[in-house]
């Protein structure tokens, strides 16, 4: 969504609001966080406080009336993000920021999701309506009391438009374009691959990492592959292009049974990382409510725009996530028996309405790839896909019930891990898996599609409780046994360094609390880059004289994402611009056809080393007479650049990890009006921690939070957040928890004192 904002007509309307008359817009959009209100909607009186964090604690006599405070807290406070996820999904953004957003909306209304998240809701049941009817009506509530509406609105002259139920599903459907989009584009690539380059060639790139740690230990076999040739065509190319950045994953959890804890509770760890914004995706909530006659308190966050807490604890179990990356989609090729059908999307912008066709099929959506037609079938497009089953946890009081309680959860499909205080642990794949059970990477014919499969939500998806080393652990690699690979599929899997590391801290402990999992969490040992490491420095000791400074730097790397390592720097650059560089001639001919190995190049490690060890002429640039000569020249240009950007007087000292991958989290706006960062902008933080290890960190990229606790011990529990709960920069919570984060500190998961309070009663 970023680079939409390009399209904003700012001349004189940003120097209208230089100055004082920002501030004194902005000072009036600030909410009012005391008093009383009488409004429709609530059963009951309800309160709403805030600590000196800004957590949102909202007590209320039951669910409904606590999905109102919450969606008026959100609405409060995060109303653009709000509006932004609902956009986002539904293809709308042109509306806000112009025809620059025109290309986004239309790849986005490929999959209709305004249309779907109307089915859906019609589909929820009645208890499940209720709350988010009430969640609305708590946004719109907060809504109409702004007095001045959110500076975003007035940059954009645009004017904020009412919640409705659906949105709160196009939120969820947004948190699949994130999540998932990724395996619709890999296994779209890899069909254009195997058209114009062969089947051989998707198994070379695809080959299976000898890096893997799945629960039960098992590991899938390694291939023994013979390098593809590439065609005289694609090396005879003048201009390569490059693959641009690849999609960083890096969420991790893990948990331990009661059996390895002083207290005997179950503990768990959780921190999910996401692209990070200003403000930051998640907030921080207290929810306090009555059910069926029991208190109920769960400690969390919440995703504005929807009336669930995501991640968190109800004092007798807790549960995280990390994204899943099973195969949750296929490509159908389709026939001349196939009926198709054009449907006409109208797509409103600044400039007006804009007709845009779609091509639509039984299957789904329909697209060319190459010179072929393809319907997408996705598990986001079936009717199981959203719902709000996910707050079922709130009231569950052992792991057994809470895995009962989201067997039909609609959400993105995550590695769940669940805790209890009696000291039970378990991890399942929760959320919207097909029932079909032959995934492909590759397209699925018509004839041989799967229909009544793909209507069904699985119930055959693994469960692991309590094993008997105690421990549980995702980190986005694979986690299903091998057998139960064939069933669910790779959707894009992560590099397994993560889940090995995290794996192995846990064997090498017998007991751990909540500071062992902090440091865990922040463990950025370079042990996948090691061997990187190793070829780098062997390859300039080739030529010791001319690289005599950078072995030093090599020598003292402290192999460690670290911020004052510069071998770091260099080590990582290389590796990357070596993928780069190896790749050019397939990824020019993909961006032909606008399309990218960079939903591939994590798959990519195997084929590279292989090809690091073969060294094939027919691989090899012309202006090259070895690989020797050409890996020192990648090197050279790596370097380069490197110094070209974050030196200015040539320096490898220049270069180290801390300043080169420092945190930079920005306000959307704020990229395209730098004179805003000031206002808008976190304060950018040293670098700390890589691609591959726990401590995953690029420079707009992290942790969105990072969570510990153990159930009935929340005293003790921790929520670290990258950013503070308010959306506008003169409140005292925009930039609240930032510091705690920035210097790895851990924020009390429990509210403190309340700092402010507004009782909400019904008219």
């Amino acid at each position: 969504m970023n680079k939409i904002i390009k399209g904003l007509a700012l001349g004189t309307g940003v120097l209208a609001l230089a100055g004082a008359t920002v501030y004194g817009l902005m000072w009036a959009n600030l909410p009012s966080l005391d008093g009383k209100l009488q409004v429709e909607g609530p059963r009951d009186t309800i309160t709403l406080s805030r600590d000196d964090l800004g957590n949102a604690i909202i007590r209320a006599s039951d669910r409904a009336d606590a999905a109102f405070a919450l969606g008026f807290a959100h609405g409060q406070d995060r109303f653009f993000q709000m509006d932004l996820l609902r956009r986002n999904a539904a293809g709308e953004l042109a509306a806000l920021f112009g025809d620059a957003a025109l290309p986004l909306d239309k790849k986005h209304r490929f999959h209709q999701f305004r249309k779907r998240a109307t089915m859906a809701l019609e589909q929820l049941d009645p208890e499940q309506r209720e709350i988010l009817r009430q969640y609305t009506l708590g946004v719109n509530t907060a809504l109409d009391a702004q007095q001045v509406k959110g500076f975003e609105y007035l940059l954009t002259n645009t004017t904020p438009e009412p919640w409705r139920p659906q949105d709160s599903l196009l939120a969820i459907y947004s948190m699949y374009l994130d999540l998932q989009a990724g395996t619709v584009e890999r296994e779209k690539v890899l069909t254009y691959i195997q058209q114009s380059l062969g089947q051989p060639m998707v198994d070379f790139i695809t080959q299976t990492d000898p890096l893997q740690a799945a629960l039960d230990g098992s590991t899938l076999p390694l291939d023994n592959l013979a390098i593809p040739a590439l065609p005289n065509a694609l090396m005879q190319t003048s201009v390569h292009t490059f693959i641009e950045q690849d999609e960083v994953v890096g969420s991790n959890n893990w948990a331990v049974t009661g059996e390895l804890t002083k207290s005997g509770h179950a503990m768990l760890s959780d921190d999910m990382h996401l692209g990070l914004n200003v403000p930051v995706i998640w907030y921080r909530t207290q929810l306090n409510y009555q059910s069926n006659g029991n208190d109920i308190q769960v400690t969390g966050v919440s995703l504005p725009g929807a009336p669930a807490i995501v991640v968190g604890t109800n004092n007798h179990i807790a549960w995280g996530f990390t994204n899943g990356y099973v195969d949750t989609a296929d490509w159908v090729a389709l026939d001349k028996n196939t009926q198709l059908t054009t449907e006409t999307e109208q797509l409103k912008s600044t400039s007006g309405i804009h007709e845009h066709q779609m091509i639509t099929s039984e299957y789904g959506p329909v697209t060319k790839i190459g010179d072929a037609q393809y319907a997408l079938s996705w598990v986001a497009h079936q009717p199981y896909a959203v719902n709000m089953e996910l707050m079922a946890l709130e009231t569950a009081n052992t792991v057994d019930a809470g895995l009962l309680a989201t067997r039909r959860a609609g959400i993105p499909v995550q590695n769940m891990l669940i805790v209890d205080r009696q000291g039970d642990a378990a991890w399942r794949l929760t959320g919207a898996v097909p029932a079909r059970d032959n995934p492909s990477s590759l397209p699925v014919s018509a004839s041989d599609y799967p229909s009544s499969q793909w209507q069904s939500q699985a119930g055959d998806v693994p469960v692991v409780k309590n094993p008997d080393h105690q421990r549980l652990w995702s980190a986005n690699s694979r986690v299903v046994s091998a057998a139960d690979d064939k069933r669910f599929g790779n959707g894009g899997y992560a590099i397994g360094s993560r889940s090995v590391q995290i794996r192995d801290n846990l064997m090498a402990g017998d007991s751990f609390n909540e500071a062992d999992f902090m440091a865990m969490q922040l463990d950025n040992r370079a042990i996948f880059m090691s061997r990187w490491h190793a070829l780098l420095l062997a390859t300039l000791n080739t030529q010791p004289q001319q690289f005599a400074d950078d072995i030093r730097e090599l020598e003292q790397w402290q192999a460690c994402a670290c911020s004052e390592s510069v071998g770091y720097t260099l080590v990582s650059h290389f590796r990357s611009q070596l993928f780069d560089a190896v790749f050019a001639p397939i990824q020019t001919q993909l961006a032909r056809e606008n399309m990218s190995l960079r939903r591939l190049k994590r798959d990519l490690e195997p084929a590279v080393w292989q090809l690091l060890e073969q060294q094939p002429q027919d691989w090899l640039p012309a202006e090259h007479q070895d690989w020797q000569s050409w890996m020192l020249a990648i090197y050279s240009d790596s370097k380069a650049e490197l110094l070209a950007k974050y030196s200015d007087k040539g320096r490898l000292t220049d270069l180290n990890w801390g300043k080169v991958n420092a945190l930079k989290i920005q306000h959307p706006f704020s990229r395209q009006i730098p004179q805003l960062s000031w206002l808008l902008d976190m304060p950018s933080v040293t670098g700390f921690g890589g691609r591959f290890e726990p401590a995953v960190q690029t420079t707009t990229f992290g942790a969105s939070q990072r969570f510990i606790v153990q159930p009935g011990r929340e005293q003790d529990g921790i929520m670290s957040i990258p950013g503070g709960q308010s959306g506008n920069p003169l409140s005292r919570f925009y930039r609240k928890g930032f510091s705690d984060y920035a210097n790895h500190r851990g924020t009390p998961l429990l509210p403190g004192a309340a700092v402010h309070t507004i009782t909400i009663q019904p008219q």
